[in-house]
């Protein structure tokens, strides 16, 4: 595999920062990406979630910005909320060596007025979701005259979601010179119709198209009780993480007590719970704190959860699009996983497209753990703190560490947002720490502190 060193175009303080965050080799479609889109060209890019693709057209769009001008020169249109959050944290992170680089997220869920607030003061790179856009471009809180990049990311999701006409729209809004770059998991026939509308003599690069069989198994169940199914699979696989896939809101939550009433350490999420509980949701998941998460499809894109180790279909997906989505949340990288799909005696037509390609198993085959559940070995510490108050990963580690007394290995990862800090904690010393926090400081502030349910 190549090395992000062979790419000229790349200074020395970026490689650097690179190295320290552990990026050396280029994936395959950064490997084939990259240097196309710091030449100027207009990509058509499928690649599959997981494949590197934030720094595939996140690199070149921060390398080629210029910090004196403080107007937007790179939009990021994302399908959803958690996505533009997860694309904004990886740039920010390689955008570290480059001083004075302002990355703004622009969606739903927070106030009109302060993103506006935030846009009047200028920022290089916005990413954001068509609605919220669409907003501030009829409100004229947002002029994109000066953007030079367009990127289209997870795009037949938007597609999904209806957003064709907007997205047109704020293509309309930017200048006709400008460079676009449309990356998409499938390519349906509504993905070269947007082609055709906004790209110019694309270069078409096709990646890791199909799911690599040997890195997800995929597994069908045909059952007439899939909540007896599901103990069965959860005593019998015994997995680190899990993420179960319900097609409803009501089911979700239904199932989500279920499960927490057998003693399981769980979670959920899906389209109804506030920005900032869907974002807490997904810290307690990816830090180990809550083991099962239960979700609609609003996870099975743009939530960058590492180490899945089981995927569950609770509910069929209405599509196999959606499918594939679904299962790609595990088999990320270089891991393997596994996909599990459970369905009823009337649905054997529905799920032929699964069946054809997974192996049909049976419960006899399954060895259970009666007594087994998923338990936590950890909690997470929320601090009423974060980086509008200064607060950094370092600031708290040494706090815990040096004044409280606390070994390093009991603290697991530390989840830093605006205005709170995630900290997750061996149970062993949770009460000592929260305790502790009561009296001591953080970096000379005394800070509210509580367990998160």
């Amino acid at each position: 595999m190549a090395t992000f060193k062979s790419i000229e175009a790349f200074p020395e303080a970026l490689l650097e920062t690179l190295d320290i965050l552990g990026f050396t080799t280029m994936t395959e479609i950064q490997e084939k990406a990259i240097n196309p889109i710091l030449e100027g060209r207009d990509i058509l890019a499928q690649s599959k979630t997981g494949s590197g693709k934030t720094l595939a057209f996140g690199l070149p769009c921060v390398i080629q910005t210029d910090t004196n001008n403080y107007k937007p020169q790179t939009l990021i249109i994302t399908p959803t909320r958690e996505l533009s959050d997860q694309v904004a944290v990886e740039l920010r992170k390689v955008a570290a060596y480059k001083s004075n680089l302002k990355i703004l997220t622009l969606y739903g869920g927070v106030p009109l007025r302060t993103q506006a607030e935030s846009l009047a003061k200028g920022a290089h790179i916005l990413i954001g979701t068509p609605g919220r856009i669409q907003d501030h471009l009829a409100k004229g809180t947002l002029i994109l005259d000066t953007v030079k990049t367009l990127v289209l990311d997870e795009a037949d999701r938007m597609l999904d979601m209806g957003f064709y006409d907007e997205i047109i729209k704020i293509g309309s809004n930017m200048p006709h010179t400008k460079q676009t770059l449309l990356f998409s998991a499938t390519f349906p026939e509504k993905i070269e119709k947007l082609a055709n509308a906004l790209l110019k003599q694309p270069m078409t690069i096709k990646v890791d198209t199909v799911q690599e069989g040997d890195k997800i198994a995929e597994i069908v169940y045909e059952t007439s009780d899939k909540l007896k199914t599901l103990t069965a699979l959860i005593q019998s696989y015994k997995p680190e993480s899990l993420l179960i896939f319900c097609n409803t809101k009501a089911e979700v939550v239904s199932l989500t007590d279920i499960l927490h009433q057998k003693g399981h350490s769980v979670i959920d999420i899906h389209g109804d719970l506030e920005q900032k509980d869907r974002n807490e949701s997904v810290i307690a998941f990816s830090n180990g704190s809550k083991r099962i998460m239960v979700a609609t499809d609003v996870a099975s894109r743009g939530l960058d959860i590492k180490d899945i180790e089981l995927v569950i279909n609770y509910d069929l997906p209405f599509d196999q699009e959606v499918y594939t989505h679904r299962i790609g949340r595990t088999g990320r990288a270089d891991a393997k996983g596994t996909a599990i799909s459970l369905y009823g005696p009337s649905e054997s037509e529905k799920c032929a497209y699964i069946t054809s390609a997974a192996r049909t198993a049976e419960m006899k085959e399954l060895r259970v753990d009666a007594t087994f559940k998923i338990l936590s070995e950890y909690d997470t510490l929320c601090i009423n703190g974060g980086k509008k108050t200064k607060l950094r990963a370092g600031d708290i580690l040494g706090t815990l560490c040096k004044e409280i007394g606390i070994d390093p290995k009991m603290i697991g990862k530390i989840n830093i947002t605006d205005t709170k800090s995630y900290v997750a904690l061996h149970h062993t010393v949770t009460d000592k720490v929260l305790k502790a926090l009561k009296k001591t400081p953080i970096k000379k502030k005394r800070y509210i502190t509580w367990i998160l349910n």
